[in-house]
C-alpha cells in the first residue's frame, strides 16, 4: 500500500500565510486548511468586531475550499478559536448562516490570544476528490 504525498494548495483569493505554512495541504480524499484570520487577501486586517471578523474568516476558508474544488458542504469537522466566549452567541448565528442544513462536527476553544489580536481563527477539514 502507497503512501499518498501531502500537496500544499495556495490561492490569492485568500491572504498569504504569514509563516512557514500552507495555506491549506491536501492528502488523499482530504483536504486541511489552516487556521484563517480576519485578513483580506491583500493582508490587511478586517475593521469591525466578531461579527465582521467572523465573516471575512468564512470568506476565506471558502476561497481556499474553492482553490481544492470544494465548498462549505464539504467540510467534515471545523475547529473555531474565539477570544471571548462571550462573543460566541453572535459568532454560532453567523456560522449558521453560512453551513444553513449542514452540520459538519465541531469544537469550539477560547485562547487567550490570536495571531494580530484578533477576535476568531477557525480551521477546516473537508472531504475533497481524489486526483487519479
Amino acid at each position: 500500500m502507497s503512501k499518498q504525498q501531502p500537496i500544499p494548495l495556495t490561492t490569492a483569493d485568500a491572504p498569504a500565510a504569514i509563516g512557514p505554512y500552507s495555506q491549506a495541504v491536501k492528502v488523499g480524499g482530504l483536504l486541511f486548511t489552516s487556521g484563517q484570520i480576519p485578513l483580506k487577501p491583500d493582508g490587511t486586517l478586517v475593521e469591525g468586531g466578531i461579527g465582521e471578523q467572523t465573516h471575512q474568516v468564512f470568506r476565506n476558508l471558502q476561497a481556499v475550499l474553492a482553490a481544492a474544488g470544494a465548498g462549505l458542504n464539504d467540510v467534515v469537522k471545523a475547529t473555531v478559536f474565539i477570544k471571548d466566549m462571550n462573543q460566541f452567541t453572535e459568532l454560532n448565528a453567523i456560522y449558521a448562516e453560512y453551513f444553513g442544513a449542514h452540520k459538519p462536527a465541531r469544537s469550539t476553544v477560547e485562547v487567550a490570544r490570536l495571531p494580530k489580536d484578533v477576535l476568531v481563527e477557525i480551521e477546516f477539514i473537508a472531504s475533497i476528490a481524489v486526483e487519479q
